[in-house]
């Protein structure tokens, strides 16, 4: 399905990401689900969630919301939550708004939302940090996607998650303030559209 043009440039660029065999592996049950929802012509909820959802969460949510849409995958909801709310990193903002994103801040400082547009006729994702037993998050049947190790490890159950799955990633945190930081929220950024094109992709073969 289309998207804005700059977006599209962006998603071209990975059709030729290659993923290793264990990578593959990792994404496999996230795959299976989706799968066998969209199979049973139900809602496919997903919850990406980290520790503070700033970065990493909101990286995957905004993507795998893009991709579903890309793939015309139907009845994809995506959602994003941390063990703690601090606020969406305005670094993740101008990564995806240079992908090709149309992004818009709603509010000022703080924990402010933030709009994320894929398709002229899509509504946007909404972003801003909660933890995810926030009202604003599902509370049955969806899958919990846990994006990073700390949150993996403290939350070995989430309340109303069908499935728990780890797809964890590096957080692009540590080069904040430095002169890589750009290139390296680009760089996980990527990391992430790759791995849910591969992954929705796979729902239609």
């Amino acid at each position: 399905m289309a998207v804005y043009e700059r977006l599209g440039e962006t998603v071209e660029t990975l059709k030729t990401a290659t993923l290793s065999g264990e990578r593959k592996q990792v994404l496999k049950p996230l795959v299976e689900f989706i799968r066998e929802k969209v199979d049973a012509m139900a809602e496919v909820r997903l919850h990406f969630i980290c520790t503070h959802n700033s970065r990493r969460s909101h990286l995957s949510q905004v993507w795998a919301q893009a991709m579903a849409h890309y793939f015309d995958i139907k009845n994809v909801v995506c959602y994003s939550g941390g063990t703690e709310a601090t606020a969406l990193y305005p670094a993740v903002a101008e990564t995806l708004k240079a992908q090709g994103f149309l992004v818009q801040k709603l509010a000022g400082a703080g924990n402010a939302p933030y709009t994320f547009k894929f398709s002229e006729n899509e509504h946007p994702v909404i972003g801003f940090s909660k933890k995810l037993d926030d009202d604003f998050n599902p509370k049955s049947e969806f899958a919990a996607v846990m994006t990073c190790d700390a949150a993996f490890e403290a939350c070995p159950f989430v309340p109303g998650a069908e499935k728990r799955i780890p797809v964890t990633y590096e957080d692009p945190k540590v080069f904040d303030n430095t002169p890589l930081q750009a290139g390296k929220y680009a760089e996980r950024s990527l990391q992430i559209a790759a791995e849910l094109f591969y992954v929705f992709s796979q729902i239609q073969s």
